[in-house]
C-alpha cells in the first residue's frame, strides 16, 4: 500500500522488518530489492502474524460474526501500537512508518 498511497518504495517496509534481525545496515536508502532481505522480512513477519492471529482467534472465537469483526479490528491496533510506539525504543526506524497506511493494514489484519 505504501507505493500506491504514499509514493514510497515497496522495499522499504521489508527492509525495516529485516533490520530487526540484520541490524540497521539493511535500512533504506536505497530501498531496493534484495532477495535475502525480503525473505528474512517475510519469514519474521509471518511468524509474528501467526502468533498475533492465534491470540486474536482465541479472544474472538465465541463471539458473533459482527462482534468478532469489531473486536478483531480493535485488537489489530494492539500490534500497531506495540510495534510503532513501544518497540521504537529498540528499533527506532519504525517511527518513519507511523502513518495511516500502517494503521489501516493493522485494522484489516485484526478483522481477517
Amino acid at each position: 500500500m505504501a507505493p500506491l498511497f504514499l509514493d514510497r518504495s515497496p522495499w522499504g517496509s521489508p527492509r525495516m522488518i529485516a533490520a530487526i534481525v540484520h541490524g540497521e545496515g539493511v535500512l533504506p536508502p536505497p530501498a531496493t530489492f534484495d532477495f535475502g532481505i525480503v525473505m528474512v522480512a517475510i519469514v519474521l513477519h509471518m511468524i509474528l502474524s501467526v502468533i498475533y492471529a492465534l491470540i486474536i482467534g482465541h479472544i474472538i472465537r465465541k463471539m458473533s460474526f459482527g462482534m468478532a469483526l469489531s473486536i478483531g479490528a480493535l485488537i489489530g491496533l494492539a500490534p500497531y501500537l506495540v510495534n510503532f510506539f513501544l518497540m521504537t525504543g529498540v528499533f527506532p526506524w519504525f517511527e518513519m512508518a507511523r502513518d495511516w497506511v500502517s494503521i489501516f493494514a493493522h485494522l484489516i489484519f485484526g478483522k481477517l
